[in-house]
């Protein structure tokens, strides 16, 4: 291949990853304002009849709402991209969550419908869930089937890139709004950031309508290899892959809504810290996570996608107390280094090549299904992790180490499940089942 044409392909795939970033960048987004909006304001906004702790727990068990709807999403449109292709599907996903959020901030609250409040709000968090659950297989295709194959830890990872792109943007936002007068913020600022996303929509609708079909599914219809029922083939021929990765991705899940919704209302409500110090904490772990992920995509190219997954999974694992302990002490600096360290080597350092990994556990046949299934469908437990926290610490008198507990062994289920995958980085499911079909 000469120089212009490598030019030409780089280019090519820049616009890929940008359109898909695009995406991706609004859609988590959306999603974090979400748990940032449950850690702070929403248990006065929509359960001001209850007490502060019971409030909370309401407030996260709308936002695990959303994480159930998530396979449902997963499910229709991994069926329809696997069926019609990956682009049309992502036009769809970003309308029906950048939409589900903008209801969110025109919401009237309890004080002015009452019990309509909270039903709404849950209406509109079903929604989100819905289309994030139909993007994120997508938005990662999207790239990965453009990309070479010797480089699609590196070019998978930068969509992966935006999910600290949406922590940043949404903890930016409201470590600004949090600093007006109470009365404000609850009254008309908690609004803004569910707002900004109609411009976000915007753009990222257009930047998408630009992108190619990838290659690989054109390939495929090409010879006709397309599945009647794309779920019902997935679970036929990949039963245990699909397993494999539901467990990996468990440890990821989990630890970042520990670390996110979790550790904010944690640190503002039990330590007595000002929540912009989990904020700020918060907003340099996902700064490093922006640039620290294409490093680890990249470093999958070349040592293989387990020996990355199962390190943060390790670190997971042996963190959890360490990193508790840390916060306890109720210092602002060393609350920082904690949360940076967790956050940097647990769940970006797993999410970074999560989506390439278990895009190359399935055939390109079924490949939208399989990684929204096993990425939604382990998003429950992940969704309701605040909840099943706030009471785990509630139970244990205040005190994290029933949290702590539950962290460490979810980790290591998800350490054990990547050690029983099977390597992909230099040849994946797809063309396993090629090289056997012609001998």
């Amino acid at each position: 291949m000469d120089d212009q044409q490598q030019n030409a392909n780089k280019k090519q795939m820049m616009k890929v990853v940008l359109g898909s970033y695009a995406g991706a960048l609004m859609e988590w987004y959306d999603f974090f304002i979400y748990g940032t909006a449950s850690a702070l304001v929403f248990n006065k906004l929509f359960f001001p009849q209850m007490d502060a702790v019971m409030g909370t727990i309401l407030a996260f068990a709308t936002f695990g709402v959303g994480f159930v709807a998530r396979p449902l999403g997963g499910i229709i449109f991994g069926h329809y991209g696997d069926k019609i292709g990956r682009k049309k599907i992502l036009i769809m996903t970003i309308m029906i969550m950048g939409l589900g959020t903008c209801f969110i901030g025109l919401l009237p609250t309890y004080n002015q419908i009452g019990i309509w409040a909270p039903i709404l709000l849950t209406i509109m968090r079903i929604l989100q869930g819905i289309g994030l659950g139909g993007e994120y297989g997508g938005a990662a295709l999207i790239t990965i089937e453009h990309a070479p194959r010797s480089e699609r830890g590196f070019w998978g990872s930068l969509p992966q890139s935006a999910t600290s792109g949406g922590i940043l943007l949404a903890t930016g936002v409201f470590a600004i709004i949090s600093k007006m007068p109470e009365a404000d913020l609850l009254s008309w600022g908690w609004r803004i950031p569910f707002l900004i996303s109609v411009v976000l929509l915007i753009l990222g609708v257009f930047i998408r309508s630009n992108v190619s079909e990838t290659p690989e599914f054109e390939k495929m219809k090409a010879k006709n290899k397309g599945s009647k029922i794309p779920l019902f083939e997935l679970f036929k021929k990949y039963p245990k892959n699909i397993m494999i990765a539901f467990g990996a991705r468990l440890g990821e899940t989990v630890s970042s809504n520990i670390l996110n919704a979790f550790c904010i209302a944690y640190i503002s409500n039990n330590l007595g810290m000002s929540k912009n110090d989990a904020l700020t904490g918060i907003l340099i772990a996902s700064i490093i996570g922006m640039f620290i992920c294409p490093l680890f995509g990249y470093i999958s190219d070349k040592i293989g996608r387990r020996p990355v997954y199962m390190a943060g999974a390790g670190f997971l694992t042996l963190f959890a107390f360490p990193f508790f302990y840390l916060v306890n002490m109720k210092d602002m600096n060393i609350l920082w280094i904690a949360i940076i360290l967790g956050y940097t080597f647990g769940p970006t350092l797993m999410f970074s090549v999560q989506s390439v990994f278990f895009s190359e556990l399935v055939g390109t046949q079924v490949r939208y299904s399989g990684l929204s299934i096993a990425y939604q469908g382990s998003a429950i437990i992940g969704g309701f992790t605040p909840l099943i926290a706030t009471t785990l610490l509630a139970t244990g008198g205040g005190q994290p180490w029933h949290v702590a507990g539950y962290l460490c062994v979810i980790s290591l289920l998800s350490f054990i499940c990547t050690y029983l995958a099977a390597e992909t980085f230099k040849k994946d499911v797809s063309e396993m089942e090629d090289e056997e079909a012609s001998i």
